[in-house]
């Protein structure tokens, strides 16, 4: 069973991120465009899971199942597109989750999803600050209930995601 289990900021995050994406990178070859670090752990100063969240950006999203064996000897699973069309999705750490990869085509609408809802965060502390709270609080009410943590947080990130997409 995972265990929700939310802590303070690690600088180290960054370094683990670095690495994860050179090892992604080499993997991918030429085909992968950039590797993003998105996510809490993205977020200086930020409390968060200790898992970090990468994520590639690739010409062409059909080819990288025909990467899984060489991800998969580097630790991580592949879990498909894992309920988000035009995604490839890989986790590393089984229960213990060290990693997500969130994969995505070049020109994919989550891409620019993904990196204002993190921009927003760094420019904005308040925000990043609630965030942390929420998510500390969760993590004490339910250490046990990975869904119902996430489901606690489903309405602050929504607006969080409004916000920084210019919404509201």
């Amino acid at each position: 069973m995972r265990k929700v289990e939310v802590v303070e900021y690690d600088p180290a995050w960054k370094k683990q991120f670095e690495i994860a994406a050179s090892e992604i990178r080499k993997v991918l070859g030429e085909g992968c465009l950039t590797v993003y670090h998105i996510g809490s752990t993205s977020v200086q100063g930020m409390a968060a899971k200790p898992v970090i969240d990468l994520m590639p950006i690739v010409r062409d999203i059909e080819k990288i199942d025909d990467f899984n064996l060489e991800l998969m000897e580097l630790g991580y699973v592949a879990k498909g597109e894992n309920g988000l069309a035009g995604r490839r999705y890989f986790e590393k750490g089984g229960d213990e989750r060290t990693h997500h990869v969130h994969i995505y085509q070049e020109g994919s609408k989550e891409i620019v999803r993904h990196l204002a809802f993190c921009s927003y965060l760094q420019e904005n502390p308040h925000a990043a600050e609630e965030y942390s709270r929420l998510k500390k609080k969760l993590a004490r009410e339910y250490p046990d209930n990975i869904e119902l943590y996430i489901e606690g947080k489903e309405f602050l990130v929504l607006q969080i995601e409004k916000r920084s997409m210019g919404e509201i």
